[in-house]
């Protein structure tokens, strides 16, 4: 094992990676490189203090990866180990489809048996914690009750792969899921989907005549404007998933008519062609804008900024690029398998629920669902002051980062 360098860490995207000086202890990093069931690879890093640590405690997000999440400082001081996993598809929605990414935590999580720890703990934050609350769900089934195709039709072995439950699960400003994060947000005014400035001024959220503002003051939208909104945003994801299901559609008949027969290069073209869809304005959350809207510590804005044309109309963004498949596992808030709605009753592992009362992308109404849905009754929620990383809310004050890493810790030293 090799000595870690004291202070020289870097802070992760987005304020997620650790605070270099928090980690300024003597630590040892040990690199995994591990094969899934459906021989793929995905990459662990184990960090410890002293290589004879009982308990681990393992972060991954399903589509980034720093190596250095901010809460890995506390894991240590509580005694534990820290095993940070990265995801096959990163940065990379056109890959990503969560039974597949299932598989990668699957093959962690043996090997952390393999190595003789007595309690695996899982901890997701933010995104994360959709993916943990999907694999405990599928862990805890039956292998034969567990999920064998993706939405988009995709055969996942799931009841064939070695799944280890998890002892505890801790989850640190999660929100509903990805697809139900993208249904909160995505702007139900786009009018056609093959033109991104197009609008029906009728439902846009950034049209001063429905209510908005130019931040930092909130905006603030009538009762009947957001009902009309939600309607629409659902109306939308709909059309998108028939898309999604059309595209398939076409490349399965192609695949059959080859199948029984016909040699033509147009239909071996149609069989091969994966199209790569642009989905845009997908940071529209009304409550992003309207502070009275579930009203919360928040600022004005989404995790993107203040700038609603930058964030919905710029290269980067949620489910930006997105292939027929991956659209349907993920970012579907209809289709998609990776919500607490539908994971949660069947989590029956001790679950510790952290919010951040500043959270720009887990607004309160989201937090208590989140918790009302886990099905154990040994479950606990804490409220911190921070935004969606754990920044301080006010100038001077301790970071929520902190003040959740205590918590950790507590729930780390409780015997079970």
């Amino acid at each position: 094992m090799s000595q870690t360098p004291k202070g020289k860490v870097t802070a992760g995207l987005r304020g997620a990676g650790w605070n270099p000086q928090r980690m300024n202890r003597a630590f040892t990093t040990r690199p995994f490189s591990l094969h899934t069931a459906d021989n793929q690879r995905t990459l662990g890093l184990l960090y410890a203090q002293t290589g004879h640590e009982k308990i681990v405690v393992c972060l991954m997000h399903p589509r980034e990866f720093t190596g250095t999440p901010y809460l890995v400082p506390d894991v240590l001081d509580a005694g534990c180990a820290a095993y940070v996993q990265a995801p096959r598809s990163i940065g990379n929605d056109l890959r990503l489809e969560h039974e597949l990414a299932l598989l990668d935590v699957a093959a962690s999580m043996a090997h952390l048996r393999s190595l003789g720890f007595e309690r695996i703990v899982l901890l997701g934050n933010s995104g994360g914690a959709g993916l943990y609350a999907f694999y405990t769900q599928q862990a805890l089934r039956a292998p034969e009750q567990r999920i064998a195709r993706t939405p988009g039709g995709r055969p996942v072995d799931l009841a064939g792969a070695n799944m280890p439950a998890p002892d505890d699960l801790i989850f640190v400003s999660p929100h509903p899921g990805q697809g139900k994060l993208l249904m909160n947000g995505i702007d139900p005014s786009v009018s056609d989907e093959h033109d991104p400035l197009s609008v029906d001024a009728t439902l846009d959220p950034f049209d001063a005549h429905n209510g908005f503002v130019t931040p930092p003051a909130s905006s603030h939208y009538s009762t009947e404007f957001v009902s009309r909104y939600r309607a629409a945003q659902h109306a939308r994801v709909e059309r998108l998933d028939a898309h999604a299901r059309a595209i398939m559609a076409t490349r399965a008949q192609a695949r059959k008519k080859i199948k029984e027969g016909d040699t033509s290069v147009h239909t071996q073209r149609l069989a091969a062609h994966t199209p790569i869809t642009a989905i845009w304005r997908t940071d529209a959350d009304l409550r992003c804008w309207d502070l009275s809207l579930d009203p919360s510590e928040r600022v004005v804005g989404g995790l993107w900024g203040r700038d609603p044309l930058a964030s919905n109309l710029g290269s980067v963004g949620f489910a930006r690029m997105v292939t027929a498949e991956s659209w349907l596992s993920t970012w579907s808030g209809i289709s998609s398998n990776a919500s607490f709605e539908k994971c949660g009753p069947e989590i029956q592992v001790p679950s510790l629920v952290i919010e951040y009362t500043g959270d720009q992308a887990a607004f309160p109404s989201d937090m208590a669902a989140i918790y009302a849905s886990i099905g154990t009754s040994h479950k606990r929620r804490e409220r911190v002051r921070g935004n969606h990383h754990g920044q301080a809310l006010a100038e001077g004050e301790e970071t929520g980062q902190v003040l959740a890493g205590r918590l950790v810790q507590q729930w780390l030293h409780e015997p079970r």
